[in-house]
């Protein structure tokens, strides 16, 4: 059995080279090598929850700020990146004890959090109360709106609110490079 402490939330300027290092390592392991270094750059300028065991890290998430305009309203969206739990503290609830900590912060600094979910982790979202937007998700590009059909039915939001009270309405994200969303 795991002994973990508690979670830790810090913005990346407060985080070490080591800290940082060591959330990269952890990420890159968690998928399993396809974290590209525009993710790594999507998992940056945020509120990190960390979360440490008798190993190091054993559990990360963060909180960045986005734009997303819903129902005609651009919304100050916290966007969830880079959760993951190491592969030998899996299923002990860390994923959760990190989620509770970015919605903390997503409850105090935002309007509506957002992410984009794997199908291995879409069900630590919903059981939290996120759910899949059901209605067109776009970004608003260089070049003007571009539709992203395969972010459709994978885009979780938290909570709902009024603004956005319509699941159907399209969310229009901010653009940045690499992977849009």
């Amino acid at each position: 059995m795991t002994t973990t402490t508690t979670v830790r939330t810090a913005h990346t300027a407060d985080l070490t080279p080591a800290e940082l290092t060591a959330v990269r390592s952890l990420l890159h392991d968690a998928f399993d090598g396809d974290f590209a270094d525009e993710d790594w750059d999507h998992t940056l300028g945020g509120m990190h929850a960390l979360v440490h065991d008798e190993r190091g890290l054993a559990a990360h998430g963060a909180v960045v700020m986005r734009r997303v305009r819903s129902e005609g309203r651009w919304l100050r969206t916290g966007y969830v990146e880079g959760v993951a739990v190491r592969r030998d503290a899996r299923r002990q609830g860390l994923g959760g004890r990190v989620m509770a900590a970015l919605e903390r912060v997503i409850t105090r600094a935002y309007d509506l959090g957002a992410l984009s979910a794997s199908d291995d982790g879409a069900a630590l979202y919903t059981a939290r109360g996120w759910w899949a937007w059901s209605g067109r998700i776009s970004a608003l590009g260089p070049g003007g709106m571009v539709r992203l059909p395969e972010e459709e039915g994978s885009t979780y939001v938290w909570p709902v609110p009024a603004a956005a009270s319509d699941p159907l309405a399209e969310l229009v994200f901010d653009w940045r490079d690499g992977d849009v969303l």
